[in-house]
């Protein structure tokens, strides 16, 4: 006997639509689909943000050297006349070196950002950003479930048979 529902699919589009599922709830924050998906997803959209609430402050902030190029007050790079070794001149940018605080995530965080890579699908806004979602569930999700209890981060809502084929519809959202 299954352990999971197969939703009339094979294997892999089963995988792959529940892992878009999945992504974007994350996104929305609440998505509309029938009730056997949404039976699917909860446990995995639930196992997501226990995992980023058990590592949401698991990493070291540690200075970084960054070397950029050096901007003049208008926010173009400074470029200055240089010549090589055969005698020609060339255009060269300017590039200047700082330091920057940065996060370095410790191994059991890194891992659990590998993990919910793999899970998630990658995902873009509507300006075609591209969205980091581990860092979503870090610093936006986390944060909110923090003091909750184990387990009952999302909420099922029936909607009731859609109109076309009679299927039974269902909100899942996070709470």
């Amino acid at each position: 006997m299954a352990i999971n529902r197969k939703l009339g699919k094979p294997t892999d589009a089963r995988k792959a639509m529940l892992r878009t599922l999945t992504t974007d709830l994350m996104i929305h924050e609440k998505i509309e689909t029938t009730l056997a998906r949404a039976k699917e997803v909860k446990p995995i959209a639930d196992s997501l943000i226990a995992l980023a609430i058990k590592e949401k402050d698991n990493f070291e902030m540690v200075d970084t050297k960054v070397v950029k190029a050096k901007l003049d007050s208008k926010g173009n790079k400074e470029t200055e006349l240089v010549k090589s070794k055969n005698g020609k001149e060339y255009l060269k940018v300017v590039k200047e070196e700082t330091t920057e605080k940065r996060q370095k995530d410790m191994p059991t965080r890194l891992n659990a950002r590998r993990k919910m890579m793999k899970t998630l699908n990658k995902a873009k806004d509507s300006e075609g950003n591209n969205i980091d979602l581990p860092s979503k569930l870090f610093n936006e999700i986390a944060p909110k479930y923090a003091d909750k209890n184990i387990g009952g981060y999302t909420r099922i809502i029936k909607v009731g048979p859609r109109k076309g084929d009679g299927a039974e519809v269902a909100i899942l959202q996070l709470i």
